[in-house]
């Protein structure tokens, strides 16, 4: 979350006066994110999220974003909730721009987490998953195998102003990753994008999930891979056992694995850490330094990696739990 667009005070209660939420208390931006423009409203009927779409968005996917949050929250997922307007619609303009309202979810996100919020993503994240079956929109993921070569290609001829060797390293794991993908996994709605300041807890239980602007269909399993990346490694970026362990189980404590998910997911890890490599590598080459958002060192991913790449079987991600 970020602000790109600024809102007049005219704009805004025009906008607000679509909707059936009484008087406007007060706004303010939040400046965490970077995709879109939000501001935090306080109304006589409640408290709720205005996000202000920016260019990085592709209008014709907020049908399936703000879709599948309605979807899975009536099938009783915690997420937030697409405010109607007094017509209907979810979607409207501000500033020249597309925007909707967001219910308010409470909670904070962990800033270093711990085994028992990995345990409880575990099995939220399987349960989003089930939630999401009888989704009947499609999104392809964009930022999926697919994409890595074209995204490379973007900065290749820059790879090692960020870390010598780098360049290298990419093109072999690209080659590896595209002779190695498994194609015959389960398929889904995969949020794509479960970091844990989109996971929000209150006294160490999961409140809810937030920032669905990634999702897509892909692989339910490549969502794990993308956890154990963003979950279950310290400030250092070392992976911890028992974190991968409390991920895993509370997955499959509700939707268990198949042999084929099992197998293929050293595979999958080393795939999502290059998704991420290969993201904050080319925003960090092209990312003004006064930008409003700050770059994301690749060099975690970098690290990541190297462990995926040494990684022989599940077992190494769940000793706890898997032999």
């Amino acid at each position: 979350m970020a602000v790109y667009t600024e809102v007049s005070d005219d704009d805004l209660a025009c906008f607000i006066a679509r909707y059936d939420l009484g008087t406007l208390l007060s706004f303010k931006g939040i400046a965490e994110g970077v995709e879109n423009t939000n501001y935090l409203l306080h109304t006589t009927g409640g408290t709720f999220i205005l996000t202000i779409y920016e260019k990085r968005v592709d209008v014709a996917d907020l049908p399936f974003f703000l879709g599948l949050m309605e979807h899975l929250a009536a099938r009783g997922v915690n997420c937030p909730l697409p405010v109607r307007d007094t017509k209907g619609n979810v979607l409207n303009e501000l500033a020249g721009r597309h925007a909707a309202l967001i219910t308010f979810l409470k909670g904070v996100w962990p800033r270093r987490p711990k085994v028992e919020h990995c345990l409880e993503l575990g099995k939220a994240l399987a349960r989003m998953h089930l939630a999401g079956e009888d989704f009947p929109l499609q999104r392809p993921n964009a930022l999926g195998l697919s994409g890595w070569r074209p995204l490379f290609e973007k900065f290749a001829a820059r790879t090692d102003e960020i870390s010598a060797g780098l360049h290298e390293l990419i093109s072999s794991e690209l080659r590896y990753l595209e002779q190695s993908w498994p194609n015959d996994l389960p398929q889904g709605v995969i949020h794509a994008d479960l970091f844990p300041d989109n996971v929000f807890f209150i006294d160490d239980k999961l409140s809810g999930i937030i920032d669905f602007y990634f999702a897509c269909n892909d692989a339910l399993a490549y969502d794990i891979a993308v956890c154990l990346n963003a979950w279950c490694f310290d400030a250092s970026s070392m992976f911890v056992p028992a974190k991968g362990s409390a991920l895993l189980r509370g997955y499959e404590s509700v939707r268990p694995l198949s042999a084929r998910e099992r197998g293929a997911m050293p595979t999958l890890a080393r795939g999502a850490a290059m998704r991420f490599l290969l993201t904050r590598s080319f925003d960090w080459l092209n990312t003004p330094k006064d930008a409003l958002v700050a770059r994301k060192d690749p060099d975690d991913y970098i690290r990541r990696l190297a462990f995926h790449q040494s990684v022989g079987s599940i077992a190494d991600y769940a000793p706890q739990l898997i032999s």
